[in-house]
């Protein structure tokens, strides 16, 4: 079974990706994180499968997140799921090695399209 991490700093959004997950018919472990310093940290102590970040997060925001990931050697697979999804946002987490970015709102339909080539 593959573990995830969700990190997104509102309570009510985690619950949203995870329940979008399940109506996708991802039926995960997750884990979630509050903010991005909160999800380095869950990192650090058990390396997930899949991260899917918010983008905008007190402490360390996503784009953060990712890139202080990447610097202490973790190639976990990381996307962000987030409230804009902007073309120069978009452009910036592709430079930054990000799988994909789900801007809300979002559909289980739109997780499928964006996680299975991914999982293939």
């Amino acid at each position: 079974m593959l573990r995830v991490l969700v990190a997104d700093d509102s309570r009510v959004m985690r619950q949203i990706v995870i329940r979008t997950l399940r109506q996708a018919g991802y039926d995960w472990e997750v884990t979630e994180a509050a903010d991005g310093a909160a999800a380095l940290e869950a990192v650090r102590a058990d390396e997930p499968d899949v991260i899917l970040s918010d983008w905008n997060m007190p402490e360390m925001t996503g784009i953060e997140l990712l890139h202080a990931l990447r610097a202490e050697g973790f190639q976990t697979p990381f996307a962000f799921v987030t409230s804009e999804g902007s073309p120069e946002m978009r452009e910036t987490a592709d430079a930054a090695g990000a799988l994909f970015l789900i801007a809300k709102p979002f559909t289980a339909e739109s997780f499928r399209d964006a996680i299975e080539p991914v999982l293939a």
